[in-house]
């Protein structure tokens, strides 16, 4: 039998596993059980059973579990600013702020379990700077999409991350009716982002 390369690894059945980016594969089955059943239903054992590979594969790119939820919650920033570099390019000024906000919202939306893996105490920024870059770059791109203002920049943005990340919560938790989706939704981003940059800006 041919032994596994170092681009393959042994599945369930003995065979090769032959995988263009096994890491890739763990970080995908990682996403798809964390939908499943939140943090908890993520281990290196079940991603690896999720990617067909064997118990052991895992560990060649994760040193522990945290070290794999890092990695999940560092693709969900990266996809997250990927979303916000998109609205970029056809708005200006304050419509600038809304698309990033709504770009912001949406994905919570659309990944709730992620979106909470992302901010939440299961991983530590400060253990791992992969992670905690991709989260700066994602924060930066609200900072440059905040508009000009003599308040303290600092403040300004903490205050635009404040309403976005608080409304993204507010939907994703359910806190909110449940006829406030579609255009309903996207009319409060608007007023509620028009608002606050109107007010720093004075």
């Amino acid at each position: 039998m041919q032994r596994p390369g170092p681009d393959s690894t042994a599945s369930h059945d003995g065979s090769p596993y032959h995988h263009g980016d096994l890491r890739r594969a763990l970080i995908a089955a990682g996403q798809t059980l964390l939908a499943e059943g939140g943090p908890s239903g993520v281990s290196l054992r079940e991603v690896a059973r999720a990617a067909g590979v064997s118990h052991n594969a895992p560990y060649r790119h994760f040193e522990s579990r945290e070290a794999l939820l890092a990695a999940i919650a560092t693709d969900g920033f990266e996809r997250l600013s990927d979303r916000i570099a998109a609205t970029e390019a056809n708005a200006n000024d304050i419509d600038r702020l809304i698309a990033t906000g709504r770009a912001y919202i949406t994905f919570a939306i659309e990944v709730p379990s992620l979106y909470r893996l992302m901010f939440s105490s299961e991983v530590r920024k400060a253990a791992f700077p992969a992670l905690g870059a991709a989260a700066d770059r994602t924060y930066a791109q609200l900072t440059a999409a905040l508009p000009s203002s003599p308040a303290t920049p600092r403040g300004v943005t903490l205050g635009a991350w404040a309403l976005v990340h608080g409304f993204a919560d507010l939907l994703t938790s359910g806190q909110l009716s449940d006829d406030l989706q579609g255009k309903l939704r996207e009319e409060a981003i608007d007023h509620m982002l028009r608002a606050y940059a109107r007010g720093a800006a004075r």
